[in-house]
């Protein structure tokens, strides 16, 4: 279903999950704003959304998640809109508890948690009075592996935030997506020559037994954004991560 006159804003639109959200709106019809904060991966990102050749309303600039500043400017260029999704992210965070440093756990709660806070409430002055938000935690939240202590944590509050938020922002509508392994940049932590083994051992024990691809996530994250009945949740998109299913 088209909806032209509609309008979402993705923050992390210029690369991997966001980035497809922004694909996959641009084809059902919406008028999409990508972020992020690097100038070179938003031109890339303009030129892989425009590879399909047809009119598609895409826009965008560049703007830093954790400044409150730089998204009050964002937003009020960009005016009156209909959805906001938040995919900001940063990279690596695995760690165990005796090599944790706090820079670590501040980069990972500054780059992801604030990022989303203050993104939400930098959008409310235009964002449609019964419209949506939709954040992006990680299935890190739901498991209790070693190595996980900072991202379990921040993916925690995030899908818990998003809960909280869709009681205090009605008739906004708020939800959250939990992703599992998923082929992104996210990975770029580890060697290019390790990743793939990284990767399968990520998800050998997952009931699918593969990693996600972005328009997996994003086809899940556009029903939330397109269903006007549903709030409140944290949809899981993992693969069945959470069942632990032995092989």
């Amino acid at each position: 279903m088209a909806h032209t006159s509609e309008r979402v804003v993705i923050l992390g639109g210029t690369s991997g999950i966001g980035l497809a959200t922004a694909d996959l709106l641009l084809d059902r019809g919406y008028e999409v704003v990508i972020a992020g904060r690097n100038q070179e991966r938003l031109t890339q990102a303009f030129k892989t959304l425009d590879t399909k050749k047809a009119d598609r309303p895409v826009t965008g600039k560049p703007v830093d998640a954790t400044d409150g500043e730089q998204l009050a400017a964002f937003f009020a260029e960009v005016g009156g809109f209909d959805h906001l999704v938040v995919t900001v992210t940063r990279n690596g965070g695995v760690t165990s508890l005796a090599d944790l440093e706090a820079a670590e756990v501040r980069k990972h709660s500054e780059g992801k948690l604030l990022a989303h806070l203050l993104s939400v409430q930098a959008a409310l002055g235009t964002l449609r009075a019964d419209g949506s938000v939709t954040l992006v935690g990680a299935v890190s939240s739901q498991l209790s592996s070693p190595g996980l202590v900072v991202l379990g944590a921040i993916n925690s509050a995030v899908e818990s935030a998003s809960r909280t938020l869709a009681a205090e922002l009605a008739p906004r509508r708020v939800n959250a997506v939990s992703p599992g392994v998923i082929e992104t940049p996210w990975w770029d932590w580890i060697p290019e020559e390790a990743r793939a083994d990284a990767l399968t051992g990520a998800t050998s024990d997952t009931a699918v037994g593969r990693p996600g691809r972005p328009e997996e996530v994003a086809h899940a994250i556009a029903f939330l954004v397109e269903n006007a009945y549903t709030t409140g949740v944290v949809l899981p998109v993992d693969g069945g991560a959470r069942l632990n299913v032995q092989r």
